[in-house]
């Protein structure tokens, strides 16, 4: 049944890799279950109720939109509510309260709106091949260095913002900007205080996790990034036990494990303020709709060809078999989202660590889209996965995919410069569609200069002018 749904022979894998595939997705990406509530609801000021159902929408959406994607794409990649933009649409919704006098809640139901229009219009898009002529319309060039950028990206994430420590005084501390980056050992203890014993802990497990990876790789274990993985938690859970006498198991006995679909219903679920809208005028709600869709169309964009692009799924051109199929899965996501009640649903750059993993088909992601789905019932057991475990996984497969960096031409400058800005862009942004913006950008303006503007497409240009017009109009 598994063979005939996602061709696992076809695509040279098994119903054991998959899976296991699917739980390194699951275990790279599972923090998104309550970082995305905190984020949205402003660490609980709008209620437990709020939280309680942005948690379960979080769960639901995600499932739903990688359940599209296993059963429409057959595509490893996996869906959440996407970072970055998650933090926009809680911006929006605290300059909403400030604008129209709104409590949170009737705000983040109003700006909820934006999102569900955002996913219809996607779902159009990508019915009329709009979406699929979009990515095509990036040159091949361009297309190549986002998979290393993500690379970069993800680097930058495993050692910075995955892992940071807190204090007593809610003060946060980085690996590789506060422990790294200090001038000595004794400075970065004086400085961390209390967090410090957490911190050596944490770079001590990251490290552990990325060298056990890295040594089970060479030995040919597929299931080399989850063993890493699991070494690394198992030293993170020692050391909480045995060096700072704390039980990392704690969280259990207070924790629940019965859904409040209750709070769901009554704040989330189907709640969408369209009366809302009117207070905020509609020129603002285009505009608002517009970047929204900018930032996600090319967040997705990226992350499903730079995987791709690591996985050996792109033909000659650079293009992607079922491209269609798995930006649909990405709208439905998102409309989901819209009414259960989570910002905008995205490919996860963390899917590259199941496709090292060896996933290649679309049980991947319907193994995630599963866990994901439990955790309405088990979020416990998600939340004890240290940071510093995932970060191993993040930075083994982000040295991968900037591996890719030499099927680039960088004796070709209009592929070199904005290649390379890219990949500096992304990591120090923070989002795969901006840095893939100004790639664009800079492409066109390149080829204008030397006078080769003829070899640019009509909607490269009009990207570029929308990448343009949203980096320097303020309205």
């Amino acid at each position: 049944m598994l063979e005939n749904l996602f061709k696992l022979k076809e695509n040279g894998t098994t119903v054991r890799t998959e899976i296991i595939a699917g739980l390194t997705t699951f275990m790279t990406m599972a923090y998104i279950i309550a970082l995305n509530p905190n984020i949205l609801t402003n660490y609980g000021e709008g209620g437990q109720p709020l939280w309680n159902g942005v948690f379960l929408a979080t769960c639901i959406a995600s499932a739903v939109a990688m359940f599209a994607m296993a059963f429409l794409a057959n595509k490893p990649f996996c869906l959440g509510p996407g970072m970055g933009i998650n933090s926009f649409f809680a911006v929006v919704v605290a300059n909403l309260i400030a604008i129209a006098g709104l409590d949170y809640v009737s705000s983040f139901q109003t700006v909820m709106c934006i999102v569900f229009i955002e996913g219809i219009v996607f779902l159009v898009l990508s019915v009329f091949n709009i979406r699929e002529k979009i990515v095509e319309a990036i040159p091949l060039g361009v297309r190549l260095g986002i998979a290393p950028a993500i690379g970069m990206m993800l680097m930058n994430i495993g050692f910075g913002s995955n892992i940071y420590i807190a204090d007593e005084n809610y003060n946060q501390f980085f690996v590789m900007k506060d422990f790294f980056g200090a001038l000595t050992a004794s400075r970065a203890k004086e400085v961390m205080g209390s967090a410090y014993p957490v911190m050596i802990l944490s770079v001590i497990t990251l490290f552990v996790g990325l060298f056990a990876i890295v040594v089970l790789a060479h030995k040919g274990i597929k299931a080399a990034v989850i063993l890493g993985m699991l070494i690394a938690s198992i030293v993170y859970w020692c050391g909480q036990f045995f060096v700072l006498h704390t039980n990392p198991f704690a969280a259990f006995a207070t924790a629940s494990f019965v859904p409040a679909f209750g709070d769901m219903a009554a704040t989330t679920l189907f709640k969408l303020n369209f009366a809302g809208l009117a207070s905020i005028g509609w020129f603002t709600v285009i505009s608002l709709v517009i970047t929204f869709c900018l930032i996600d169309m090319f967040d997705t964009i990226g992350t499903l060809v730079g995987t791709a692009s690591r996985a050996g799924m792109l033909d000659k051109r650079g293009e992607m078999p079922n491209m269609k199929e798995a930006l649909l899965s990405d709208a439905i996501g998102t409309v989901a989202g819209s009414l259960t009640g989570t910002s905008t649903v995205t490919t996860f750059i963390e899917s590259a660590s199941g496709v090292e993993a060896g996933g290649r088909t679309g049980l991947t992601a319907l193994t995630t889209g599963i866990l994901f789905l439990s955790c309405v019932f088990l979020a416990p057991i998600a939340a004890v996965i240290p940071a510093a475990a995932t970060s191993s996984a993040l930075v083994y497969v982000g040295v991968l995919m900037v591996k890719s960096l030499g099927t680039i031409n960088f004796e070709d400058s209009a592929i070199a410069v904005p290649v390379a800005v890219m990949l500096i862009a992304m990591p120090i942004s923070g989002s795969i569609g901006h840095a893939i913006g100004l790639g664009m950008i800079s492409y066109t303006i390149i080829k204008l200069l030397i006078g080769k503007g003829k070899e640019v497409s009509v909607l490269t240009y009009v990207i570029s002018i929308l990448f343009l017009v949203k980096f320097f109009l303020a309205i």
